[in-house]
């Protein structure tokens, strides 16, 4: 059975009694609250969420909203499934569920978003993939819509974000690299407009200014970020007239097709190649050498977002008293050895 309509016949009592009774309101005595509760449970009552959400003007749902397509969905990863984790259990202490929305790569990102705010789908927003422009940072603080963006973005003026911290990443592998004698290190990058990429360039710019190399714009290799991104990412290294000693990877399964271009063209990773990954990934683990990446908590980082986010909703910022801060997420480093040869000087 399921409504209240059939609930209440069945008790042979209003329609507003019952849903005072099951409300926990007080205006109904114990006897008939414990008749309601009962009969609720014994004929497998459901209360009606589209339309106490119509009532009330909520949805009680968070979108997570993500790039699809068919090379994402082929080259996918544990990134999103570890984040969803640590967001359902923040989002399950309040009744909330969390949906994902996957915009077809194909489709305008800006106009996915509003066909579904205009719809009413969900209460907030999490938006990841952030454009160097993202004129969804835009649209959802005009709307005045709570959302967070899982990364920077120039768009948007003052709103909640948080990214990894890419220009560490770089920062440290440049520093690591240098150590071991390397002075031609090459990076692979995005290559769409993603603001990561940005990021992690000017951040591999400065690191390699800072210990007095001179930046080649010829070493940023820009592929897609995949697996084949990877290979492609080899093959192009590999056409280089004076070629790297090292390559340091932005998307963590860039290294699966590396190697497998760098073991087609007789060349092993770890001891011709000092390689970099970015971050751990359980394919990746089965690489030999095994890869020198970095690692971090995608439950944590979940938890984070959620709170964050729930810190920028009026109905439930009492909850979360250090209230919606921009935050760079760190990343540890992990040895491997793809990385472990010296030069020689």
């Amino acid at each position: 059975m399921r409504g209240i309509r059939q609930l209440a016949k069945h008790l042979d009592i209003s329609i507003g009694t019952v849903s005072r009774a099951l409300n926990g309101k007080p205006d109904v005595n114990d006897e008939t609250r414990r008749r309601v509760l009962a009969a609720a449970e014994e004929l497998g009552y459901v209360a009606n969420q589209s339309g106490r959400s119509l009532r009330q003007g909520t949805t009680n749902v968070i979108g997570l909203m993500i790039e699809s397509s068919k090379e994402t969905l082929e080259n996918g990863d544990n990134f999103f499934l570890g984040l969803t984790g640590g967001l359902q259990s923040v989002f399950a202490r309040h009744k909330l569920d969390l949906v994902m929305l996957p915009c077809p790569s194909e489709e305008d990102s800006q106009e996915y978003l509003k066909r579904m705010v205009a719809r009413r789908v969900v209460d907030a927003m999490i938006i990841s993939a952030t454009q160097r422009v993202d004129k969804r940072i835009d649209f959802l603080a005009k709307a005045k819509i709570p959302f967070v963006a899982l990364g920077r973005s120039a768009s948007g003026g003052n709103y909640t974000w948080i990214d990894l911290d890419f220009e560490g990443v770089a920062a440290c592998a440049v520093e690591r690299l240098i150590s071991k004698g390397h002075r031609r290190i090459a990076i692979a990058a995005p290559s769409n407009d993603i603001n990561l990429g940005y990021i992690f360039v000017d951040a591999y710019r400065q690191a390699l200014e800072r210990h007095g190399i001179e930046y080649d714009p010829a070493l940023v290799i820009r592929v897609k970020s995949s697996e084949q991104g990877g290979y492609q990412a080899g093959d192009d290294l590999l056409g280089l007239e004076i070629k790297p000693t090292a390559i340091i990877l932005i998307y963590e399964l860039m290294a699966i097709g590396l190697y497998r271009r760098l073991v087609e063209a007789g060349i092993v990773p770890g001891r011709d190649l000092a390689v970099i990954g970015f971050r751990e990934e359980p394919r990746a683990r089965f690489l030999q050498p095994t890869l020198t990446c970095f690692r971090m908590s995608l439950r944590d980082l979940g938890v984070k977002l959620a709170e964050t986010l729930l810190a920028t909703m009026p109905a439930y910022a009492e909850f979360y008293p250090k209230g919606a801060r921009n935050t760079i997420w760190p990343l540890e480093l992990a040895p491997g050895e793809s990385d472990a040869f010296t030069l020689n000087s």
